[in-house]
């Protein structure tokens, strides 16, 4: 029989586990939703959070445990059955239809219709209402998605959301590429709607504003739920502490950063409103790691360091020599290298060899006279990098989807040392990668280090940022926010990646060197 908590809600998890191969994503997840609640779940990278809400969702199937819903246990079979019970999942990148206007994309594939035809009054009168629950104008109701901002066509999938009588809406990542305004008005509807009875599940890595919106927090780590709190009872702090399980260090950063001189320099250097004033140094020989929560601004830096996001402002230096990359070509040509974050969107042809990955982007080293490529200085590169990478293939001529995600990844980093980079920047260096090559790969960044290669690494995993880091840089909101040095507490760190000031004064210094105030 459910049990009296479960008849009460609207919803309830009960020792859901979902194993994907041999890694287990969920070990137990318990999860109470109440009608006319904000709940937010919160955990690391790899908490178990995404799992959870695409169980919910109908897109994974629980392995074993229990969802009650609407006090009927009930195995959610697929996003169709998701919707029909009620649940509708909005995502952080609004899946809209450009072209076609608000009332289109609200009732695509299901238009109101009087015989064969669609009755488009009647399906404009059912958006307009919908748009005034969200408190938008129905002037809208006409207007093409692409002329939206974020905000509006996020309120526009939320709109979607409740043409189709949603009792328990899910929000992931909502405000993460929102401006303060645009959450204060995203607030104001997830307020409304609450008012209404609908449950609201709410992700988010930006800790602070759960104090705004969040009427509990349910905290995930390790694919286990640790428990639900009321709001009223937590801060940041303490949130922080419990996701990354107390004041425990990442591993440890044991080697000594090598004291070059200012290799890379960033002076009050801006990107339309991707960022602005960023100040920041990386020497010959050390390790600079760049932390943000998402929509931070962290990955627009790495990409204005490497010609890829305009700079609209500031100045940036190489060896004290102002310049201003164009694009990649010409970031390479004055020795920035960078490894994509995405290693199969914009790293790696999957289907070419080893050799052809790594020589890919860098013809010029292998051009002969006449323009013909040198295979056998192609070949001898190739294998030169693999023995040095140590990445496991029988031999360079192998197609790189017949490796493994980590050697994948090295072979997309040996493309970067063809040439010695002045400056090498990374973009999540390990993701996707098991363990083991995640060692690996670390101690390569300290390799390249200690050769005299100014590193500049943009990463999620803030266990792996406190352990390579020489010295590790909070961007929030576009800005610098905090610095740590390596010893620094994963908790701390993501206090101040939430927007809180470090607690001792001493711990954390602002990138001018001068203490924070707590």
């Amino acid at each position: 029989m459910p049990s009296k908590d479960e008849t009460e809600s609207l919803l309830s998890l009960r020792g859901v586990t979902k194993r994907f191969g041999g890694v287990r994503a969920v070990r137990h997840a318990d999860l109470t939703v109440m009608p006319g609640q904000v709940h937010a779940i919160v955990g690391e990278n790899g908490a178990g959070k995404s799992t959870v809400i695409k169980i919910l969702s109908g897109a994974e199937q629980l392995d074993t445990g229990t969802i009650t819903f609407d006090g009927r246990r009930t195995q959610i079979r697929g996003p169709a059955h998701a919707i029909e019970l009620g649940i509708a999942t909005v995502y952080q990148e609004a899946q809209l239809f450009p072209e076609l206007p608000v009332a289109e994309n609200i009732y695509v594939g299901r238009e109101i219709r009087r015989g064969a035809r669609v009755d488009w009054a009647e399906q404009n009168r059912h958006v307009v209402e919908l748009l005034g629950r969200l408190d938008l104008p129905s002037s809208l109701a006409t207007r093409a998605i692409g002329t939206l901002s974020a905000a509006e066509q996020q309120q526009v999938s939320i709109a979607k959301a409740l043409s189709r009588d949603v009792r328990v809406l899910i929000l992931d990542e909502p405000s993460a590429i929102l401006t303060q305004a645009e959450i204060d008005v995203l607030f104001a509807a997830i307020r409304r709607l609450a008012e209404d009875g609908v449950a609201i599940i709410y992700i988010s890595h930006r800790l602070d504003e759960l104090f705004s919106i969040a009427d509990v927090v349910t905290v995930m780590r390790d694919g286990d739920t640790l428990g639900t709190y009321d709001i009223k009872d937590m801060d940041v702090r303490g949130i922080a502490e419990l996701m990354v399980g107390g004041e425990i260090l990442e591993g440890s950063h044991d080697r000594k950063p090598a004291e070059g001189e200012p290799r890379l320099g960033l002076s009050g250097l801006a990107s339309e409103d991707r960022f602005k004033d960023v100040d920041l140094t990386v020497a010959s020989g050390e390790v600079v790691v760049l932390y943000g929560l998402v929509g931070s601004g962290v990955a627009e830096i790495a990409s204005a360091v490497y010609g890829v996001q305009p700079i609209t402002d500031g100045t940036m230096t190489l060896e004290g020599r102002p310049v201003r990359p164009r694009s990649p070509r010409h970031a390479r040509s004055l020795g920035i290298h960078l490894l994509p974050g995405n290693r199969k969107a914009g790293g790696m042809f999957t289907f070419q060899s080893v050799a052809f990955n790594i020589s890919v982007g860098n013809l010029q080293v292998f051009r002969r006279f006449g323009g013909w490529m040198d295979r056998g200085r192609e070949k001898d590169v190739a294998h030169d990098l693999v023995k040095r990478l140590d990445i496991k293939t029988p031999h360079e001529r192998m197609p790189v989807s017949s490796l493994s995600g980590g050697n994948a990844q090295k072979v997309v980093l040996a493309r970067q040392l063809v040439e010695r980079p002045s400056v090498l920047v990374l973009v999540e260096p390990t993701q996707g990668v098991d363990i083991g090559a995640k060692e690996e790969i670390h101690l390569i960044i300290g390799e390249l280090a200690e050769a005299g290669t100014a590193v500049l690494v943009t990463t999620s995993d803030l266990g792996e940022a406190i352990r390579i880091a020489d010295r590790l840089v909070v961007i929030r909101d576009g800005e610098v926010f905090a610095e740590f040095p390596p010893s620094a507490r994963q908790s701390e760190v993501l206090a101040a990646a939430a927007g809180e000031h470090a607690e001792d004064p001493g711990d954390a210094k602002n990138p001018d060197g001068q203490e924070l105030a707590s």
